[in-house]
């Protein structure tokens, strides 16, 4: 298959580098002119992807058109934030052309607080959408180590074409009808997994981190099952699997800024420094407004938004969950 790949960060070249692996004709598309032309010329997306040599059939370019044109599949794979901007060029190179998109992004999108295959309805409506999600750090699948994740749409048939194009010996895809769980289970976790790094950055123990990670997903579940998710999908490889993933792994770019703002730093420090994006961070403000906007309660996320946000202290914040009203454990 004839495959485009929009953006050029650790995690779309990962998944160009084993689609062109996989067989597939790839292309993809970076904002910075460096990595354009390191891919070309070395082989290596020295900014994002720095001591990994690329598979030799990867073409990259700097133009979104090169990328769209004659593609049969896009992966979307621009931070949530840039999507709806970075998809409008996209809509407008496919004209009328029907290419399965797959959206791999981690997030919500601010403001609208839509999932991103929401998004990408709405920008390329003729098209089927399929959210591809799971426990998997670009480095480890690049690596070749056994991953598993999730292909999810309301499109059965759109999310097995994805499976057979994606799935290898080290790469296992699993389909689902449930996008919105999915995406939810994907975006949320990145807010978990930095209040896991917070406690990780005050030396608190493992104790507190099993009450964390299992009530996080709780209150995920609560949100999800309200916006019409299944509720077991929280339970599966986009829930619980990739919330243990990032919430523990020392590759996790949300965990380390959790466990950095623990240590004394400042967000705008730590971002500034950052060329790759925590999509925690945003995520926090959304998953609050639209707790607000549900009548859903996630005490989590809204600690997590007071310390990002508003200056809250950690030790106060964990003081205020802890000594919250005592009620029976309910998993919704």
């Amino acid at each position: 298959m004839r495959i485009g790949v929009i953006g050029a960060g650790s995690w779309g070249t990962t998944l160009a580098d084993m689609l062109a692996k996989n067989g597939h004709d790839v292309r993809i598309w970076a904002r910075e002119p460096e990595v354009v032309s390191g891919i070309k010329q070395d082989r290596v997306n020295c900014v994002f992807l720095p001591d990994c040599r690329l598979h030799k059939g990867i073409e990259a370019y700097g133009e979104i058109g090169d990328v769209v044109e004659g593609a049969e599949v896009l992966v979307s794979a621009t931070p949530s934030h840039a999507v709806r901007g970075v998809g409008e060029v996209v809509a407008s190179a496919v004209g009328s052309e029907k290419p399965l998109l797959v959206s791999v992004t981690k997030g919500l999108e601010p403001v609208s607080h839509h999932t991103m295959t929401r998004v990408w309805e709405e920008l390329v409506p003729q098209s089927a959408i399929v959210a591809l999600s799971g426990p998997s750090f670009a480095k480890e699948v690049f690596q070749r180590r056994p991953t598993a994740v999730v292909a999810a749409s309301h499109d059965l048939i759109a999310a097995e074409v994805v499976q057979r194009a994606f799935s290898n010996s080290y790469f296992r895809v699993y389909t689902s009808p449930d996008a919105v769980g999915v995406q939810l289970a994907g975006a949320l976790k990145n807010v978990v997994a930095i209040a896991a790094g917070m406690l990780d950055g005050l030396h608190l123990g493992h104790n507190p981190r099993a009450a964390l990670i299992t009530r996080g997903l709780a209150e995920t579940a609560r949100l999800g099952e309200e916006l019409g998710a299944d509720p077991h999908t929280f339970a599966g490889l986009a829930g619980m699997g990739d919330l243990m993933l990032t919430a523990t792994g020392a590759l996790s770019r949300n965990r380390t800024l959790g466990i950095e703002l623990a240590e004394g730093r400042t967000l705008e420090d730590i971002l500034s420094e950052r060329q790759s994006v925590a999509e925690g961070v945003n995520t926090a403000r959304v998953a609050v407004e639209l707790g607000a906007a549900t009548g859903v309660e996630l005490p989590i996320a809204t600690e997590v938004e007071q310390i990002l946000f508003h200056g809250k202290a950690l030790q106060t914040a964990i003081q205020d969950l802890m000594e919250r009203d005592l009620k029976a454990e309910r998993w919704r």
